[in-house]
């Protein structure tokens, strides 16, 4: 699991909406999907990575996380598929493309014994592209407000909101071996964390 993984399996883990979820690492889904040739039928079958699988009794979440830190951040057009260079669009293929998202929910829902309304598909975001503007943020989450896959439309988390929750789990008198948290509790101690806020934006 890589670290920004690691960082978003924690509030996961602490999804108490209507219960706490149990995470999981990264599980591949086989796609099977007719290529672009014209002069016969002929199908391709891809492996698509859901980074992070989350469950309780009644819910399944399928989580994509991208961090993009030092980087210009995630972009809008590359999420909504609208890109005119399409390997970008391609690293959002788990909730852009309809054809690998209905495949993946149906395979999940088959692996695990969930019914289809019952999944639900999360985008994680550690840096959105346009910076203080929030332009590319605003444009994907009303974007992904909009694609109905499984339980309702995707949700998307930017890093405030992961961070809020990261907050809310450090501050338990509970230790636990997790690498972020301890990350967490150690600039606490230090006094270097700013104070927390009820306010997610």
């Amino acid at each position: 699991m890589e670290a920004f993984e690691s960082f978003v399996a924690l509030t996961m883990e602490a999804d108490t909406e209507d219960g706490r979820l149990v995470v999981s690492e990264s599980i591949k889904f086989s796609v099977t999907r007719q290529t672009a040739k014209t002069a016969h039928t002929e199908t391709q079958t891809h492996g698509f990575e859901v980074d992070l699988v989350g469950a309780r009794r009644d819910k399944l979440v399928l989580a994509t996380v991208k961090s993009f830190f030092g980087s210009r951040g995630v972009v809008a057009e590359h999420v909504m598929r609208e890109s005119a260079t399409k390997r970008f669009n391609a690293l959002y293929a788990m909730i852009n493309d309809p054809v690998v998202r209905d495949a993946v929910v149906q395979g999940a829902a088959n692996r695990y014994g969930y019914p289809i309304d019952q999944i639900e598909l999360r985008l994680y975001v550690g840096k959105f592209a346009g910076g203080k503007t929030g332009d590319h943020e605003r444009r994907i989450r009303d974007w992904a407000a909009t694609q109905i896959v499984g339980a309702g439309p995707i949700r998307v988390f930017g890093l405030k909101d992961i961070v809020a929750t990261a907050r809310q789990v450090a501050s338990s008198k509970t230790y636990r071996d997790n690498p972020a948290l301890v990350a967490m509790k150690v600039m606490e101690a230090a006094g270097v964390l700013a104070p927390t806020s009820n306010h997610l934006g």
